[in-house]
């Protein structure tokens, strides 16, 4: 069979056929990557071919050398750099020659296979000469190489990093812009330019900073606005929204001149994607403005902002409000209520416009509402209800609580209109109202009408469905909490739970209804007070008794979207399961041993097949240890081999990161009992922190582990204090390394520290309790040392300061005699403790402050 068959076969109607095909194509990049590669640049270069088989064969190309996990996409980049360089060579010439080809689906395929081959030898130094062929390309009188080339330019800037390239970024513009001015004939080439600027945005930084530049690239988008082209104008507004999410800070001088009455005009247009992206420019400058509030009210006082809030959205307010009021009306009468559109964008953008400037959205909207609520033409009903929710999050309390009380009544009511749209969207809002704080509802007035509403909402159409659930789950968190002897929403809550089981009695899960009801369940569950808790336990019974009959029906579940839905069912009842046991703590016990033998039947028939049903089952396993305690060692022989075995699946790293919390739970719950079970737990441990095939987001908490198991065993533990001291002294390094380049390193270099600090912490515990903190004393210079280093960091997190100052104390709770003395008395731990004292009063920082205070007081004296 040859390629251009195989490839033909994958696109096949019949599954069958398509399934060899694949496995064919599989075999052939397994066997020789390098006559595979350049088996696949030949059919996408042969003009004699089928469209449809060099455009699969691009994509194959394209497949073949990205990915999107980073671990699989630099497996494939040298896998591609160890192909020979003239194999390398003929299939970039085979790319660049089809940019050429007369046929729009090769040339598309091409430009993704040349921009997946520069996205691994850019980087490397290799093939810098393709940028200037490209551009070269643009120079063309040929439309058609024109098109493609900008197209393949904008692939390369969109995925390569934007430093790579800056060198050329003054080339890559000029060609660019060249091809998006208004003098361009053909509106094809204007829209792949347009495009291609989109992308390279981010790497024209420097472009940007040079005023004459800047106006340039910002007429030339404002033009393009104005094209005859629908495509091109779309693109145009979505450049503006690119360019206002990247240089807000430039934008004064553009706003003032142009902009606010260009995209108002353009939220108008007939053509819906022209309006979508002129509408998400509004969002977007909501978005930048809010950023820049948030950044306002954390700045130290004295310190100078580093960005100026220029206020766009208030201050062009009587433009915009009037042509997002109008544009809620707007409503399809046919469209699928999932289907982003007009209206829908036009609430999101309110919504944001009410969180920017506050209390000044209310008086301009509500004459728009109480004028519309009660209009025959549900379109402006709908409209009306959208507004009033859509501006609920922003204002004050104060200002908004006369208006909630005002509106309830008819919003209740309206949650039975004829049309759904209306109730979907008076459902929605209800669960807006009881998002909002609880002092805005009068409860003695409005409660038990809101919860009858709701109550009948719940047995509506599916879509009402999930908004009542959501609005039942904001009211019983605000009002509830199992501390309580009883709560507003007691007498409420078993015909509130009956409803529920009803409603999830048929197996469908249309518009996520049944997902929500369940949802809702295990926040009832999780919150009610102790006068529900027999109701509760009721429910937990019922919810085991479905969880058992899922279970039966495992081996019935032939196709994969059945099994699909059959595991989602199952993570709905396992959550609802979780919350019982947390709620009930020990009552549990009267049913765990069904629920153990439902856990185990399941884990068992699942087989490691779906992964997030066995988390979910994990996590009630973790709820379980925790409520029975050290009665929970009667399950643990059974459930044990499932516990290894997820601590073992590194490619489910989320199963084994929840399998490494299980580990902590048991030791907390069984104490010195557990130390019987440390040694296969440790081994486990070390062997997953040495592992490089183990996500890096389940060793933090590994060394918490660590310090869980100490805590738990005391003493004993110091068979593993060599071992465990030398496996956190090279944490310790690795943090101290780890360079700040991006919030994804800073977070998780936090994470790393607190992992540290918290493992530290249970050792040192540990061993005082058993009168062997002496054991401890060697790492005290280098402890102390790494925690000097972290304080002057500057990205620390809270939780790391937080665990910095508790560790502090423990370490002079545990040398209380001086023997620390000299370390524990430098001036930078006492400038940690005060800056923990500052916290807000009442935080659990400042609590561990005062205490760390008073136990370096005493190891110093």
């Amino acid at each position: 069979m040859s390629f251009a068959e195989i490839l033909g076969g994958t696109l096949s109607p019949d599954a069958n056929v398509r399934d060899q095909a694949t496995r064919a194509l599989e075999s052939a990049e397994s066997e020789n990557f390098a006559h595979y590669v350049l088996s696949l640049t030949q059919e996408l270069a042969s003009e004699s071919g089928q469209p449809s088989v060099r455009s699969a064969a691009g994509i194959a190309l394209k497949n073949a050398l990205t990915a999107k996990d980073e671990t699989r996409q630099e497996q494939h980049s040298q896998r591609w750099l160890q192909v020979d360089e003239g194999t390398r060579s003929q299939v970039k010439q085979g790319v660049l020659v089809t940019l050429g080809s007369e046929n729009r689906q090769a040339t598309m395929a091409a430009a993704q296979a040349i921009a997946a081959i520069t996205a691994t030898e850019l980087p490397q130094g290799q093939w810098q000469d393709v940028i200037t062929t490209l551009l070269q390309n643009v120079s063309t009188t040929s439309t058609g190489l024109k098109i493609a080339s900008l197209q393949t330019i904008g692939f390369i800037c969109e995925s390569i990093n934007p430093d790579i390239l800056a060198t050329q970024s003054n080339l890559i513009l000029t060609a660019v812009i060249q091809g998006a001015t208004a003098e361009e004939p053909s509106q094809e080439v204007r829209y792949a330019a347009i495009t291609a600027l989109l992308n390279s945005l981010e790497f024209v930084r420097q472009n940007f900073e040079n005023e004459g530049e800047r106006n340039v690239i910002m007429q030339t988008v404002c033009e393009a606005t104005q094209s005859p082209d629908s495509n091109v104008q779309a693109a145009a507004f979505e450049c503006l929204v690119r360019i206002m999410q990247l240089y807000y800070d430039k934008m004064r001088f553009y706003m003032e001149k142009a902009l606010d009455g260009r995209t108002v005009i353009g939220m108008k247009h007939e053509d819906e994607k022209i309006a979508l992206q002129a509408i998400e420019f509004w969002s977007t400058v909501c978005d930048e403005e809010i950023e820049l509030q948030i950044e306002e009210e954390t700045r130290e006082a004295g310190q100078p902002a580093e960005r100026d809030n220029y206020q766009f959205a208030k201050t062009t307010l009587p433009q915009v409000l009037p042509t997002l009021l109008f544009l809620l009306t707007k409503q399809d009468d046919d469209a699928d209520e999932d289907e982003w559109n007009v209206s829908m964008a036009a609430a999101t953008c309110l919504s944001l416009l009410a969180q920017t400037i506050g209390n000044d959205i209310v008086a301009p909207v509500i004459p728009f509402v109480e004028q519309n609520i009660r209009n025959p033409d549900w379109h402006h009903r709908e409209a009306a209800v959208m507004a009033f929710g859509s501006i609920l999050d922003g204002p004050d309390p104060n200002v908004l609580t006369p208006l909630v009380s005002q509106a309830l009544p008819v919003l209740i009511e309206m949650v039975k209109d004829q049309v759904v749209q209306v109730k979907d969207s008076a459902a929605w809002t209800l669960g807006r109202v009881c998002d909002l704080p609880i002092e805005c509802i009068q409860l003695d007035v409005h409660l038990h009408s809101m919860i009858s509403a709701l109550v009948a909402g719940l047995e509506d159409s599916p879509r009402i469905v999930a908004n009542c659930c959501w609005a039942v789950m904001n009211l019983t968190e605000q009002l509830g909490g199992t501390d309580l002897d009883t709560y507003a929403m007691s007498q409420y809550f078993e015909g509130i739970v009956t409803t529920l089981m009803r409603i999830t009695e048929a197996n469908v899960n249309e518009n996520n209804s049944r997902t929500s009801a369940y949802e809702a369940m295990a926040t009832l569950a999780s919150t009610g007070a102790r006068d529900t808790h027999a109701v509760i336990a009721k429910l937990g019974v019922a919810i085991l008794d479905r969880l058992d009959a899922t279970i039966a029906g495992i081996a019935q579940a032939v196709g994969i979207d059945d099994r699909l839905a059959l595991a989602e069912l199952q993570s709905n009842l396992l959550n609802v399961l979780t919350n019982v046991a947390r709620t009930l703590g020990r009552q549990i016990s009267e049913i765990s041993d069904r629920i153990m033998t439902s856990v185990l039947q399941l884990l068992n028939a699942n087989n490691g097949k779906q992964a997030a049903a066995a988390e979910d089952a994990f996590l009630l396993v973790g709820a379980l240890i925790t409520a029975l305690e050290s009665d929970f060692t009667r399950y643990l022989d059974s459930f044990s081999p499932f516990l290894y075995n997820a601590l073992q699946n590194h490619e489910e790293y989320q199963l084994c990161s929840i399998s490494v919390g299980l580990i902590g739970d048991i030791c907390r719950s069984l104490g010195q009992d557990a130390a019987q079970h440390c040694d296969q737990f440790m081994t486990i441990l070390l062997q997953n922190l040495e592992s490089n095939v183990l996500h890096r987001d389940v060793k933090p908490g590994i060394l918490s582990c660590f310090g869980d198991i100490a805590l738990a065993i005391g003493g004993r533990f110091e068979t593993y204090l060599e071992v465990t001291f030398r496996v956190l002294m090279s944490a310790c390094n690795l943090s101290a390394g780890t360079q700040a380049v991006d919030f994804d390193t800073i977070d998780y270099n936090n994470q790393l520290r607190v992992g540290i600090f918290e493992a530290f912490v249970g050792i040192t515990q540990g061993l005082k309790s058993d009168g062997k903190a002496q054991l401890i004393h060697s790492q005290v210079q280098s402890i102390i040392g790494f925690m000097n280093y972290v304080y002057i960091d500057q990205t620390r997190s809270e939780d790391v300061t937080k665990g910095m100052i508790g560790l502090l104390g423990d370490l002079a709770d545990a040398f209380p005699g001086g023997e620390i003395r000299d370390y524990l008395r430098a001036d930078w731990i006492q400038a940690l403790i005060r800056e923990g004292r500052s916290s807000a009063r009442g935080t659990s920082l400042r609590v561990i402050s005062r205490w760390a205070r008073d136990m370096v007081k005493q190891a110093t004296a």
